[in-house]
């Protein structure tokens, strides 16, 4: 646990009582701080109190008298479509709101770092798609060279669980656009921008406000190292505002595709092929295309992130490499199933999202296609120029018929539920072929979230195998 330093003797009110806001209220607790709960779930302030924690209703007038902060977990809207009623009432009160992000960067370096040899860092990971994978990869990557690290944030543990830092140890932290957006103090070592599109467009008041909630780690957290994905306009513009000149090798650019040869630093995938340049110099080469856990190019890219982010750190290109080759991906992200006469099934449960889905869809050359589930706006028309490796589609869920409608000359069929989509992709699939799940599309029409969603699919394929 990392106690919470700085709020000795206040009352701090912590909104939503999930696995953050628990772990906060701990953290709080142990620094010596006095914890006020609240959530709108019944069941969750019975659990909280169950824990022997004080639960306090926040909706009331004059609530946040003599309350020094509001700490609210990252799913609660602070700001759009409208803030939450007791997130307005803070604010109305001139109570600061953080979040447990915020909290750990304020609480994380202590006076025992001083009789460290090697201080502590702090690698944080942001993007759209591809930053699961790359939290995990460099933390997979650090802990095969012999590098004490920790995992935590958007993935894994809540970050206020962690353990106190040990000499020279690496923390990795996965941040969504909620976490950045509101943290109050962000000091990263390495900060990274895998990518962007859109997402989360109504928590953000559009496309530029998400990109502002991504830009503050970079901007406002100023990392001693940055490393940016330059695929998407965004990405260039935040390289560009980092650097003071093109060879200014603080910022790293990665890409999934260009070359990248007239920079200070760059790391770049083509054709499956991972080159490291340095001031006009090709300083290492990696051949990705026999990695079983980074099929793709978009996997590609996570592991130029990865690679460029541990070459930061001080690892050897050759260590790096020997980790890419065992690392086993994660799970409901191009996970591979199993495989049956030639025929391979793949988990990519966390396709939520247009975009997410056509890197899967480019990962294949012979695709039969699971899709469907909750559609977002636009549904899939997005993903038509992406479907030429589509044998034919298998469509689920609440947004099957309006896929349908988006198909084109695609051949298809509705089948409603994960139970006919994998028996029917099954019985058609030929060798050669992989039977994928990318939904494009949220899972809440059917399962509580992606997870469950793509357990459900792992569930039928390992029957039928």
């Amino acid at each position: 646990m990392i106690p919470v330093r700085g709020l000795e003797g206040r009352k701090v009110a912590v909104l939503g009582l999930g696995r953050s806001g628990l772990a906060t209220a701990r953290a709080l607790q142990a620094g010596g701080a006095e914890p006020l709960l609240w959530d709108d779930s019944p069941e969750a302030r019975t659990n909280a109190e169950g824990q022997g924690f004080a639960v306090t209703d926040l909706t009331r007038e004059r609530a946040f008298e003599d309350v020094a902060l509001l700490v609210t977990s990252p799913g609660i809207p602070h700001l759009y479509p409208a803030p939450n009623p007791v997130i307005a009432r803070a604010m109305a009160a001139g109570v600061p709101v953080d979040n447990d992000i915020g909290l750990f960067f304020r609480s994380f370096a202590t006076r025992d770092w001083d009789a460290f040899d090697q201080m502590p860092r702090v690698v944080c990971v942001t993007g759209s798609n591809g930053k699961s994978t790359t939290t995990a990869l460099i933390h997979h990557i650090l802990a095969e060279s012999g590098r004490p690290t920790q995992m935590a944030g958007n993935i894994g543990r809540g970050v206020l669980d962690l353990d106190p830092a040990r000499d020279g140890e690496v923390v990795v932290l996965e941040l969504s656009s909620y976490q950045t957006d509101l943290a109050r103090a962000l000091t990263p070592d390495v900060a990274v921008l895998t990518n962007l599109s859109p997402d989360h467009l109504d928590r953000h008041g559009g496309m530029g406000g998400y990109f502002a909630a991504k830009r503050r780690l970079f901007a406002e957290g100023g990392p001693d190292r940055a490393v940016i994905g330059v695929d998407e306009p965004e990405g260039l513009y935040l390289a560009g505002q980092l650097s003071v000149a093109p060879e200014d090798d603080r910022v790293i650019r990665i890409s999934a595709g260009q070359k990248l040869e007239r920079f200070g630093w760059a790391v770049f995938a083509r054709k499956g092929f991972l080159a490291e340049w340095r001031k006009g110099r090709q300083m290492a080469s990696i051949d990705l295309r026999a990695m079983p856990g980074l099929p793709g190019a978009h996997n590609h890219q996570n592991a130029c992130a990865a690679y460029a982010a541990c070459r930061t750190l001080g690892l050897a290109p050759r260590q790096i490499e020997e980790a890419l080759g065992s690392f086993k991906g994660l799970p409901h992200r191009s996970q591979l199933v199993g495989e049956r006469n030639g025929v391979r099934f793949v988990n990519d449960s966390k396709a939520t999202n247009v975009d997410s889905a056509a890197k899967a869809l480019q990962a294949f050359p012979k695709i039969r296609w699971i899709a469907g589930g909750l559609g977002k706006d636009g549904g899939i028309a997005a993903l038509r120029p992406h479907l030429d490796a589509v044998v034919k589609a298998y469509l689920i869920g609440h947004s099957a018929r309006d896929f349908a409608l988006q198909m084109g000359a695609t051949d298809h069929e509705i089948c409603e539920t994960m139970d006919r989509a994998v028996v029917r992709a099954a019985e058609e699939a030929q060798p050669g072929e992989v039977v994928l799940l990318a939904p494009a599309a949220a899972s809440f029409d059917q399962y509580p979230n992606f997870e469950k969603r793509g357990e459900d699919f792992m569930e039928r394929v390992k029957a039928l195998l």
